[in-house]
């Protein structure tokens, strides 16, 4: 006697399941070469902030203006003037234009405002080189002691440089190279190569000019 295949037969089944082929490996994606982005904007210099000279100007003030106004604030009391005011409200009335203590007062006094002048109007920041803009939001500088750096270790990596020294100004960077071995002749066109192809790679906005002097070091004894 035969059983017969109920519901329960059929939902205990075994069923196929769907089965994911894998995707078959095609050849690799050509990498796209983006070229380097163009310069945006003019890359300036950086200010400085120069906190110590404007709190040395704004303390002096203060405690000049608080002077001034106390004593004011005493005669109007009924007080009489401190000794100091008087003593200077004299000496002005008094020494003529030429005397040598208003001529060096008032040297003084120029000089201070030339040199509050002189940081007001320039920028400031000379160590720092500013770098080419890629980005008109973004600003970066290059540390002259850094870019120094780069240009002494590249210059290092030339055969038969024994040693390298590098002075880095905005607009000029002084190399001078020791050698050991080699024509001199052969290792500045080396050298020159190099730093010209480590300049460019500083990404600067004004990339300096390498002066390059080659030498033998000099005899002991």
């Amino acid at each position: 006697m035969s059983e017969s295949q109920g519901p329960e037969a059929a939902e205990g089944s075994t069923r196929r399941l769907p089965v994911v082929e894998p995707e078959q490996p095609g050849p690799p994606a050509m990498e796209k070469h983006v070229p380097d982005a163009p310069a945006r904007g003019t890359a300036h210099r950086f200010w400085s902030a120069r906190r110590v000279p404007a709190g040395i100007v704004a303390l002096l003030v203060l405690l000049l203006a608080g002077a001034f106004l106390y004593d004011v604030v005493a005669v109007r009391t009924g007080r009489d003037a401190l000794g100091w005011r008087r003593d200077l409200a004299r000496q002005l009335a008094e020494r003529p234009l030429d005397d040598t203590w208003v001529l060096v007062g008032a040297g003084v006094a120029a000089a201070l405002g030339l040199w509050l002048l002189v940081l007001a109007l320039t920028p400031g920041l000379r160590g720092v080189l500013p770098m080419r803009r890629t980005h008109p939001d973004v600003r970066a500088g290059l540390h002259r002691d850094a870019a120094a750096t780069v240009l002494r270790d590249r210059a290092m990596e030339v055969a038969g440089v024994q040693s390298a020294r590098v002075r880095m100004r905005r607009r000029k960077a002084r190399v001078r190279a020791l050698l050991h071995f080699r024509e001199l002749d052969d290792v500045r066109a080396d050298l020159d190569g190099v730093l010209d192809d480590a300049v460019r790679g500083l990404g600067l906005a004004r990339p300096p000019a390498v002066s390059l002097r080659v030498a033998r070091p000099g005899r002991k004894g």
